[in-house]
């Protein structure tokens, strides 16, 4: 495909300063049981190529679902018409070394691929998770999904560059609802559709996977007579799962250079960041150390190379509490005069790559979790987001979980349901007091995190330790 896509942009009769063609097969199955019974059961594939052009310093685009030359040459021509528009009233020039040759390849890493189990094996195995998942009469409603993703991508460029990359992904959840009469609570398997990575069924159908699921709805049952959460500040303890969540919005997105530069404020909104804060801002205590790290075997953001080529390295986006750098692709780098990463992304191949965030983790720390609880005299242990709510600057935020647990004397005791917290974002990650070791760290991911216009829904990987932060509000669900 590489030979055959360098040959179809020399082909390509346009005055450019710099051209690529990238293209994306996506290959996609889509299954989900509902009580027992199956739900849907859908297969898809797509396949398109993105032009690029560049002319007097700015990017044109133009996509086409065919690699026949005349649409390759017509998607050109859009590209270059839209360049050359907006070099009327261009922001800022550009120039070809935001578009840095290069040359490599990538593969996720699986043991069993996509089509290791048949269509019938997983409905067998989706509707047993939800018979597991049914261990009272007050269980009314139990679910179960599975998808997987094989994407392939190949860009080429005229000044050079060849990458291939092929990515398997596995995403996968459970949950169940219980009901007493006007009780009603869900319990999942750390959140909707957390369980994403990448690789085969061996992630999904490994050898604890029936005691979670009968786990899951043991606590479903078990919340609808628990204590409700308290109304206090105290001692917060949260797991990965719900970690993940908290970096995600809080951290991700305000750190994203497109957001910071103004791009985003129609659609998904600004940030309380400014281009002045990098190398000075103290955005948490000295434990807070944040990666931006593609190059993670499994996790479900990895890459080698963005969808402009940039290759992806670990980067330190706050290391001891100090903000480092942004999440922005070479161009916004170019224009922002910061550091950034190899984050220039896009869902599909019909989408622009724009400012993302692939794999953000935070560093794990020295702790077990009997020392992270073990000092907590009165505290409150929290699992897995349940719901979300933060301002268009990221700045104040609530988060409500699924499960939780009080801490007394340094033990984990009563349940406690409807859990919830609030903070604002500096102050929060300020806050921060232990951080769990490797043995706490967990990752996980989401496959709908959205931005741009047109809308794009990019999958993001997040790892974190288990975390204790002190002095934060929270309340229950009658707060």
């Amino acid at each position: 495909m590489i030979a055959e896509l360098s040959k179809a942009l020399d082909s390509l009769e346009i005055a450019a300063d710099w051209s690529g063609l990238r293209v994306v097969k996506e290959a996609s199955t889509y299954r989900s049981v509902r009580d027992g019974l199956p739900q849907r059961n859908g297969k898809s594939t797509t396949q398109g190529v993105m032009v690029e052009v560049m002319v007097n310093g700015q990017i044109g685009y133009g996509a086409t679902n065919s690699l026949q030359a005349a649409n390759l040459q017509a998607a050109a021509e859009v590209a270059y018409q839209q360049a050359l528009a907006a070099s009327r009233w261009a922001i800022y020039p550009l120039t070809p070394a935001v578009r840095p040759k290069v040359t490599g390849q990538y593969s996720s890493p699986f043991v069993k691929p996509a089509d290791a189990l048949s269509p019938q094996e997983i409905n067998d195995l989706l509707m047993r998770i939800c018979q597991t998942l049914k261990v009272s009469d007050r269980i009314v409603q139990t679910t179960a999904t599975a998808i997987t993703n094989e994407i392939e991508s190949w860009f080429v460029s005229s000044n050079g560059s060849e990458v291939y990359q092929k990515f398997l992904m596995l995403e996968t959840g459970y949950n169940a609802t219980a009901q007493d009469g006007a009780i009603v609570q869900q319990r999942s398997n750390n959140g909707h559709l957390a369980n994403c990575y990448q690789g085969g069924w061996e992630l999904f159908v490994s050898p604890d996977l029936w005691s979670q699921v009968q786990q899951i709805g043991e606590q479903a049952v078990e919340l609808l007579t628990a204590e409700e959460c308290p109304t206090t500040v105290t001692d917060l303890v949260l797991a990965p799962d719900q970690m993940m969540l908290q970096i995600h919005e809080s951290v991700g997105h305000p750190l994203e250079l497109d957001r910071i530069l103004g791009d985003e404020r129609n659609y998904a909104g600004g940030s309380f960041v400014k281009p002045t804060d990098f190398g000075q801002l103290s955005y948490g205590s000295e434990l807070m150390n944040i990666t931006f790290n593609p190059t993670v075997p499994g996790e479900f953001a990895s890459y080698s190379f963005d969808d402009i080529g940039a290759p992806a390295t670990r980067e330190y986006l706050i290391k001891a509490g100090t903000l480092l750098r942004g999440l922005g692709s070479l161009e916004s780098q170019a224009r922002i005069g910061k550091p950034g990463v190899a984050c220039a992304r896009a869902s599909s191949w019909n989408r622009p790559p724009i400012d993302r965030m692939a794999n953000l983790n935070l560093e794990p720390g020295t702790d077990s979790f009997e020392e992270l609880i073990g000092d907590i005299e009165q505290g409150v242990y929290m699992e897995a987001n349940r719901s979300w709510s933060i301002d268009d600057q990221r700045y104040k935020f609530q988060f409500g979980c699924e499960y939780a647990k009080r801490i007394e004397n340094g033990k984990l005791t009563k349940t406690l349901r409807n859990p919830n917290y609030r903070a604002t974002t500096p102050e929060f990650w300020h806050r921060l007091v232990r951080v769990g070791n490797e043995s706490t760290w967990q990752m996980y991911g989401t496959p709908y995190c959205g931005k741009g216009e047109p809308n794009q829904a990019i999958r993001v990987g997040h790892g974190s330790p288990t975390c204790v932060f002190a002095g934060v509000e929270v309340f229950g669900g009658g707060a």
